[in-house]
């Protein structure tokens, strides 16, 4: 019995670690530009003193965060990497399609894990795949959150991909 025990808690560890792996393999890459986020930063940025109500807005969500990931290449090769490490993430992960634009050359797809509520998200990965002279996004933001909070803080963090979250928040 322990040892059925012990092989199901390997098992449970072992699927958490690499869950949160499968986009590191960018991370370090020539022609990967990345930026990484993770809990104890957003923990250190909401303690911070919020001095009018936008600010304030903005702390209550980063202390909603777990994992912020974002990667961005002008490489085509890079980003057909990205594309296809995403779409078998989505199909593993259990993410459903939340929206999809085609505009001026970018595809823009965002998935969402839906959280206890339906305005609550759990997880929402987005993929910008650019052309020609575009640059592809690749976006993985975990915690406990909504997407009208979310477009704020893209907006605040400057992060690519804004302005196609602010969409899909007012749908």
């Amino acid at each position: 019995m322990r040892k059925v025990i012990l092989i199901i808690a390997l098992v449970v560890i072992s699927n958490t670690i690499f869950a949160q792996s499968v986009f590191d393999k960018f991370d370090n890459q020539d022609d990967i530009t990345t930026v990484i986020v993770n809990k104890k930063m957003f923990s250190m940025l909401s303690k911070v003193d919020a001095k009018d109500k936008e600010s304030q807005q903005y702390l209550n969500l980063i202390k909603k965060l777990d994992n912020l990931k974002v990667f961005v290449t002008a490489s085509d090769k890079k980003s057909d990497d990205m594309k296809a490490v995403a779409d078998k993430y989505i199909k593993t992960a259990g993410l459903e399609e939340l929206m999809r634009i085609n505009e001026k050359g970018k595809n823009v797809k965002i998935f969402v894990k839906s959280g206890a509520t339906e305005s609550e998200v759990k997880e929402l990965l987005m993929f910008i795949e650019g052309s020609g002279k575009e640059e592809s996004v690749l976006m993985s933001l975990t915690g406990s959150f909504s997407l009208e909070e979310l477009s704020a803080l893209t907006d605040k963090m400057k992060l690519p991909g804004g302005d196609e979250l602010k969409k899909a928040s007012k749908k």
